[in-house]
């Protein structure tokens, strides 16, 4: 059976697990203040091109999801996000738990656009309702679309105007930066957003996300809220080191340029073989609509997930490639696809 479940099934690159080997009897500072940490900071802000930023290493998206949101907004504020958003659809309802409602508009091909930030808007008018006063987006999406940079500058120019935080969920970053569509650069989402974030978990570490403060009075106190959040690690030059690791060098974008490799040459199969897709293929997940007969096969062979039913005969299904994809398992899809042509 090959996997195209997700993109976090393996451990860590070697590469990654060599530098934690080589510092594993290394004794360091706790809390992520460690040299490791220091470093892999000092390469994220040069990438960025922004010194003042405040980086700092979060075990999971979830979690850094709920604390940014919950830390930036008052208790009577809300988050504005697609329908499709994984603070609104994967998230257990932490965002809610903290007391903050996600107002969650439909989007296109999972993007959030100016025009529903505008509705959502238009629609929370005075105080019996909450106040919408955050923008939370992903990049790449969950139905793995990007947003092009003047999508994003249109976002940014909206929230601006209108007094919004944007929030950048970059999850998947590596793969929408990486993708051959992308007209973005990492300096250019951080002049665009107020904090974003650098997935490490779904692309080639064992686990870490990092949380860029660009704005700077969103600053004060955040060391604070990662500790009452459970998310300040003792060992947080495990992150750090991870960090250092992905970007002291290239690794970081050539993992997810092999994730995107591997996905373009099944889509290019699926394409071929006569099948569409639920969302334009981009990045590191496909979204292809097959005849539900074909599923009960393909499942004796791969594993993959369910998105939607699209009508009585037919599912979208997700297919994820990751930095650890093997050229075997893609040639073994591109042939049960071919030999199975609509």
């Amino acid at each position: 059976m090959y996997s195209f479940m997700n993109d976090y099934s393996e451990g860590a690159h070697p590469r990654i697990l060599q530098m934690m080997m080589q510092f594993n009897l290394e004794q360091n500072v706790g809390y992520g203040e460690d040299v490791h940490s220091q470093r892999a900071k000092e390469c994220i802000k040069k990438l960025i091109k922004l010194e003042s930023a405040d980086i700092h290493f979060i075990p999971g998206g979830t979690q850094t999801n709920l604390l940014t949101i919950s830390a930036f907004l008052r208790p009577h504020q809300c988050v504005i996000a697609a329908e499709t958003g994984h603070v609104n659809v994967h998230e257990t309802g932490a965002i809610e738990a903290t007391g903050h409602k996600v107002v969650a508009m439909p989007g296109i091909d999972g993007k959030l656009t100016p025009a529903a930030i505008e509705a959502a808007l238009k629609h929370h008018t005075d105080e019996h309702m909450v106040q919408p006063k955050m923008v939370y987006i992903s990049n790449s999406t969950e139905l793995g679309t990007i947003y092009s940079k003047a999508e994003l500058t249109a976002i940014s120019n909206l929230c601006r105007a209108k007094g919004l935080l944007l929030f950048l969920d970059g999850a998947r970053l590596g793969s929408a930066l990486t993708c051959k569509a992308n007209d973005l650069q990492l300096a250019e989402i951080a002049r665009l957003v107020d904090v974003f974030y650098i997935g490490g978990t779904k692309n080639g570490a064992l686990l870490g996300e990092a949380l860029i403060i660009c704005r700077e009075d969103l600053k004060t106190d955040f060391r604070f809220l990662i500790k009452q959040r459970g998310a300040l690690m003792a060992k947080g030059f495990v992150a750090g080191i991870q960090f250092e690791a992905l970007f002291q060098d290239n690794l970081f974008f050539e993992l997810a340029e092999h994730a995107n490799s591997m996905a373009e040459r099944i889509a290019l199969a699926i394409e071929d073989c006569g099948y569409t897709f639920y969302a334009p293929p981009c990045t590191n997940q496909l979204f292809p609509i097959l005849p539900n007969e074909l599923l009960e096969q393909l499942a004796n062979q791969f594993v993959f997930s369910v998105q939607a039913e699209v009508d009585a005969t037919h599912s979208a299904i997700r297919l994820v490639t990751s930095w650890a994809t093997t050229e075997e398992s893609v040639a073994a899809l591109v042939q049960f696809l071919q030999e199975h042509r609509a």
